[in-house]
């Protein structure tokens, strides 16, 4: 029986002959091939739990994680499958703290587990918004607040404007999907390339009174919310958007704590997968997409500490 719950996840995959016949069943449903060199010749060493592939190539053995975002961990799958369960299905994720109590391994261990998993969670849909219905675009910032901030720093720092914070901007198809990512500044520059290559030319599109839009927007049907004015006219309104904000800070605000901007996109693509999947899949449905973008993707402990990583615009 595959699993439907966390109870069921846990059971299961504490198993490793489970965790192999479950991820060979998604990742090679044709029969196991070579990551290296595609070939299907083969050998299971049981023994050592890989496979050796009869080519000559160097580095002939390979296990499951072998091209996923889990090579060269030394932590067991029954550890990695029940932790990517809980994070792709907890509404405001699960923080690194908690998974290092949860399967004893180290904070330091259990933040880059819970990055890699982010990784795989990143959707690349090349289709655009705005196809079958309103696309309400807006920005928020996240960062510190004011009130928190020590009184000698807070005419120093002024964050009025959101000075000092960093910027997300996000777009929401109305009864469809959102696009977000972390933008440098609020320039009609640095805007409207995400919202070109996210948004089909002559949508339907609903912003707030923010000075850059109407020149970000030309290309398309733009229609503005004045918060000023009130929060609803008719159709127009960005709050499905604001919905999205609002489930975002909830889960950086209230279980991360603090976030170093270099990383907030991967949260924020967090945050995308869970709600562009909240409707008519299951836990067992998100788990089992997030598995099948495992593969090909990697992230080193370098290249993450490295502060390398930019906006996914």
């Amino acid at each position: 029986m595959e699993p439907k719950t966390l109870q069921d996840a846990i059971v299961y995959f504490s198993d490793l002959a489970n965790c192999r016949e479950y991820l060979v069943e998604r990742r090679w449903p044709d029969g196991v091939i070579c990551p290296k060199c595609g070939s299907k010749n083969v050998l299971f060493l049981e023994k050592y739990n890989r496979w050796h592939c009869r080519e000559k190539h160097d580095a002939p053995q390979f296990t499951l994680k072998t091209g996923t975002v889990m090579e060269d961990s030394p932590i067991s799958l029954t550890k990695w499958l029940p932790v990517m369960w809980l994070l792709v299905n907890c509404k405001n994720g699960i923080s690194s703290y908690e998974v290092h109590r949860a399967i004893g391994v180290t904070q330091k261990s259990a933040w880059f587990m819970l990055h890699r998993i982010r990784t795989a969670m990143m959707e690349e849909d090349g289709t655009k918004l705005g196809k079958s219905g309103p696309v309400e675009i807006d920005e928020t910032f996240v960062g510190g607040k004011m009130k928190n901030v020590h009184k000698s720093k807070r005419k120093a720092q002024a964050y009025q404007g959101g000075k000092g914070k960093a910027i997300v901007l996000g777009m929401l198809e109305r009864g469809g999907k959102v696009r977000a990512g972390v933008v440098e500044s609020r320039h009609k520059c640095i805007l409207q390339p995400p919202i070109h290559d996210n948004v089909e030319v002559g949508a339907h599109v609903i912003t707030d009174e923010f000075s850059a839009y109407p020149f970000v927007t030309q290309p398309f049907y733009h229609e503005v919310i004045n918060h000023v004015e009130g929060y609803v006219k008719g159709h127009i309104s960005t709050n499905s958007i604001e919905n999205f904000w609002s489930c975002l800070k909830r889960g950086l605000t209230g279980t991360y704590i603090s976030v170093d901007p270099v990383h907030l996109d991967k949260y924020v693509d967090e945050q995308v997968f869970r709600f562009n999947n909240r409707v008519q899949k299951t836990d067992a449905d998100r788990f089992n997409k997030v598995l099948s973008q495992v593969p090909g993707r990697r992230l080193t402990y370098d290249s993450l500490i490295g502060k390398v990583g930019a906006s996914q615009f």
